[in-house]
């Protein structure tokens, strides 16, 4: 059955007198309108005719595994931004289940298009945490093989990637490939042209691609209600192809809609839009203060809704797992930290000249004159041992 999500607040809205620079806290409505659940937030199964989980005890076993390391990884990756180790993070925290269950719902020949926040994906998809750090402390451009991957590379500029993944999507229709593409980005993004240029496009080339929103609740400052007036997954139908909202805190919910949606893209049936309604738990990224324009209960009521925990209790409501399994994956996320960590604080920086490397594949006049010259500017100041600071 459809459930509703009993995402409420009670919270009233506040002024900016309350916190200095904040602006008025969203009215959050009682309810988040019908959305897919498979599992509540107190563990318990839900089933519903057009999701049936195909799903064994040790997949969702597995799916628990990937929670908690990733977690693991993203808390590791702020504190090591704190001390100075890494330029910036963006963090997921929150939207664990979101990106884990979507990503387990792809098949391998799927092509994926992130934002930047997409690190449980990345993780499924088989990428080295360590290279995301990479980018992160400024050492890297982000160096992995989109195609090896099946995971294109980060993108920073709000929305562009829907662009990417529909002329992609474009572009295996007519190659005839048996695959599929899905986009993430964010709920700021919807108020994006590229975005919603992404979707006529996609529309009207019946291309196969799914579109997937992480309703964080917060485009950085903005709140929901300042990107639109009705939820976001309805926004689909004005574009001619179908929208649904899911429990992005369910990890069940994400993996079965968004295996559904993958399917009927590869089958010819076109885009679909799924909104993923979740909620950051932390800030936008390391360089943003959320206490300055949202509730400290807005935040305690969604930790109530902890995908991680939801899953804990499920396996140990129905004894798929006992403490030696919670035990296990424990041990394992503090190994995979302290590796990601050490990792990080070793990292060798590039030469200098590297800036000029993988720009084209073949270097153009105007590149070998640029490099040239900065090379010249490097070799004018000479290091303590006499040695040119560029080689």
């Amino acid at each position: 059955m459809t459930v509703e999500s009993g995402a409420a607040t009670t919270a009233a809205q506040i002024t900016g007198a309350q916190i200095t620079g904040a602006q008025p806290a969203p009215e959050m409505p009682d309810q988040a309108g019908e959305f897919i659940q498979l599992l509540t937030p107190e563990g318990e199964r839900i089933d519903h005719p057009d999701y049936p989980l195909d799903l064994s005890a040790a997949d969702i076993r597995a799916m628990y595994r990937d929670l908690v390391l990733v977690r693991r990884i993203d808390t590791e990756a702020i504190s090591l931004q704190r001390q100075g180790e890494l330029g910036i993070w963006a963090s997921l925290l929150g939207q664990e289940a979101a990106q884990i269950g979507s990503a387990r719902g792809l098949e391998p020949t799927d092509m994926v298009f992130p934002t930047y926040r997409e690190h449980g994906v990345a993780w499924c998809r088989g990428i080295d945490p360590v290279r995301l750090l990479e980018l992160y402390r400024g050492v890297s451009h982000g160096g992995w093989d989109p195609e090896e991957h099946k995971f294109h590379l980060y993108t920073i500029v709000i929305g562009s990637q829907t662009l990417h993944a529909t002329g992609y999507a474009m572009g295996i229709q007519r190659d005839g490939a048996d695959e599929a593409v899905i986009a993430y980005f964010g709920d700021g993004a919807t108020s994006q042209g590229d975005v919603n240029e992404a979707f006529v496009f996609a529309s009207v080339f019946n291309a196969p691609i799914v579109f997937f929103c992480q309703n964080n609740q917060w485009a950085i400052s903005a709140p929901l209600e300042r990107q639109s007036r009705v939820p976001l997954y309805q926004r689909a139908r004005g574009f001619g192809f179908p929208g649904v909202r899911v429990d992005g805190n369910d990890v069940l919910a994400c993996y079965a809609v968004t295996k559904k949606a993958m399917q009927a893209a590869r089958e010819g049936q076109g885009p679909t839009l799924i909104e993923a309604y979740t909620y950051r738990m932390g800030a936008h990224t390391t360089t943003d203060d959320p206490t300055r324009y949202r509730l400290a209960s807005e935040l305690e009521m969604w930790k109530l809704r902890d995908p991680i925990e939801r899953v804990r209790a499920y396996l140990v409501r129905t004894g798929l797992a006992g403490p030696d399994f919670f035990a296990e994956v424990d041990a394992e996320a503090k190994q995979v930290g302290a590796r990601v960590r050490e990792a990080c604080r070793t990292m060798p920086d590039p030469p200098p000249l590297a800036i000029f490397d993988d720009v084209y594949t073949e270097p153009t006049s105007i590149l070998r004159a640029e490099r040239e010259q900065y090379a010249a500017y490097l070799d004018s100041f000479a290091s303590e041992e006499g040695e040119v600071s560029s080689r």
